[in-house]
């Protein structure tokens, strides 16, 4: 993604931003919703949940709608316009795409203030029942890539997926058949999981790392495309629901962020990446690698009209909430460093408005 897109697609909007507000009662209309509402990741969603109850236990503000929709779907329904019937914040486990960012400026949603609130491991983990297993990015994409070389072999032909179990790949792995859930496409998590572990795993064949310069869209396609037959399921953007599966399945795996894992240490342990495991520590120093930004997204057409929604967005960047001892470090959130924590809590309070 380039930031060279971002002024242009923004700047489309002011225009358009005008006309499409002039159609309603803003003021009116959002303040008679009566409460923030609030879409997005499901990553995100505990956190976001957590701030929600507190604000409505400690203010005189009506507690927030959260829902989890998935980082996709919730950037879809911020982005489809300003008003009574879209949400005011979107919660996002992968920064805004320029597509849309693009959608929003069509839909005159021409200024947004983003909050980057912390980090989050994503992790491929499974039943305590079971052993914990440690995998390289190579083999993670050759256990899930749709077309792999064949034989394992840099240079060779590339085939149909043939492995079947993860012994398969490696006789250090587990002889057991590879069944991994894991979120849809409309998921942050599945965004960041195929452009960091899957094309990370990818891109240590040379001879693929190549084609990133000389095709690629036919390098990403075969670096993200997940297999068809079975060895990938999508179990939908409800985490919690593929921790009860993996529950019922000691030998399958489940992909979703470290926040998760960290709420089920009592059932599920992570598997080691490369040799580091995802911990926090491991993922606030950066060691584990298959890791990413959390971020939420306000609209600023809805402050100041929306009940709270000024309000909210101090509670949540409070140092009580998101601070290295706040509440939501017990939820699974690894804070930013104390610097940028304080420089990014004051663009969020002041509702600065994106500026690519």
């Amino acid at each position: 993604m380039k930031n060279s897109l971002f002024p242009t697609k923004w700047a489309v909007a002011s225009g358009f931003a005008l006309i499409v507000l002039a159609g309603f009662d803003a003021g009116e209309s959002l303040a008679e919703r009566g409460r923030i509402h609030i879409v997005g990741s499901s990553t995100v969603f505990p956190f976001s949940a957590a701030v929600s109850e507190y604000f409505g236990k400690s203010s005189d503000f009506p507690t927030p709608l959260v829902e989890s929709t998935g980082s996709g779907g919730g950037l879809k329904l911020f982005c489809a316009g300003a008003g009574e019937s879209h949400p005011d914040i979107t919660n996002a486990s992968r920064r805004i795409k320029s597509s849309e960012v693009e959608a929003c400026a069509k839909n005159g949603v021409d200024k947004v203030t983003e909050v980057k609130i912390g980090f989050d491991g994503i992790v491929l983990a499974n039943s305590r029942e079971s052993s914990t297993i440690n995998v390289t990015l190579r083999q993670i994409w050759l256990a899930l890539a749709k077309e792999v070389p064949e034989g394992g072999v840099d240079g060779a032909n590339l085939v149909a997926n043939p492995y079947k179990n993860w012994s398969d790949i490696d006789s250090s792995l587990p002889n057991v058949a590879i069944e991994v859930l894991g979120p849809p496409p409309t998921s942050g998590t599945r965004d960041a999981f195929v452009e960091i572990a899957m094309e990370g795993g990818c891109k240590s064949f040379d001879s693929i790392k190549a084609m990133s310069k000389s095709d690629k869209n036919a390098y990403k396609t075969l670096c993200h495309t997940v297999r068809e037959d079975g060895a990938w399921i999508d179990a939908g953007e409800n985490d919690n629901l593929i921790v009860q599966k993996l529950l019922s399945n000691p030998e399958a795996f489940g992909v979703f962020g470290f926040s998760f894992l960290d709420q089920n240490q009592d059932r599920l342990h992570g598997s080691y990446v490369g040799g580091v495991e995802p911990s926090f520590e491991n993922i606030a120093s950066g060691d584990y690698s298959v890791s990413r930004s959390l971020f939420f997204y306000v609209k600023n057409a809805h402050v100041d009209i929306v009940p709270g929604l000024r309000e909210y967005v101090s509670a949540f960047t409070d140092e009580d909430a998101w601070g290295e001892e706040g509440y939501l470090v017990d939820k699974g959130l690894i804070p930013l460093p104390e610097e940028e924590r304080e420089a990014m809590g004051k663009q969020a309070r002041a509702l600065k408005p994106m500026s690519f």
